[in-house]
């Protein structure tokens, strides 16, 4: 057998001998990270959608979205609008929170305008038949520096009045 080279201890080197903790450190620190996706899979990060409905005289509203995110992830909210009398001029209005660190990919359907209100996005839905619904779907991509916790609110007005109003905090992971 040849001669070993300076610096080579077969014991320490081949054997591993006196490696045993390092080992047992890889496999916490492995497991660590597989933690993470199956927590995900609980939903403990976010995705599955929460669901809260209003009802008043004028219209009832129904709004779906999740209340977890986590950086990266997209998602969409969607809106249901039910005209209880004749809505001649609806007005979807989000606050800040639905758009505060978050991009907004789509509108679906297009809203009849959309405009800013105070800071906050202003969609005309229209004239809306007693009786009749209309849905609205948001798709969202949440940026992934944003981090905390954002208030959401929504208020359905027809023209000017207010018929509906909704908060809710939503909670976004890295």
């Amino acid at each position: 057998m040849a001669d070993l080279p300076d610096g080579l201890v077969l014991e320490r080197d081949r054997d591993l001998g006196g490696r045993d903790i390092d080992l047992w450190a890889r496999r916490v620190l492995m497991s660590l990270v597989a933690i993470v996706p199956a927590i995900a899979l609980f939903n403990i990060f976010g995705q599955r959608p929460s669901s809260h409905t209003l009802v008043e005289p004028a219209a009832s509203m129904k709004v779906v979205a999740p209340s977890h995110l986590r950086g990266g992830l997209l998602y969409e909210a969607r809106f249901h609008v039910i005209a209880r009398r004749e809505l001649k001029d609806a007005t979807l209005v989000l606050g800040t929170g639905w758009l505060e660190g978050m991009t907004l990919n789509t509108i679906e359907p297009s809203p009849v305008s959309e405009t800013s209100d105070n800071g906050r996005l202003s969609l005309e839905l229209g004239h809306i038949p007693r009786g009749r619904n209309y849905l609205l779907f948001l798709q969202f991509q949440v940026n992934p520096t944003n981090v905390g916790r954002r208030t959401q609110t929504v208020e359905l007005r027809d023209g000017e009045s207010s018929l509906l109003a909704f908060k809710r905090t939503v909670t976004i992971f890295p």
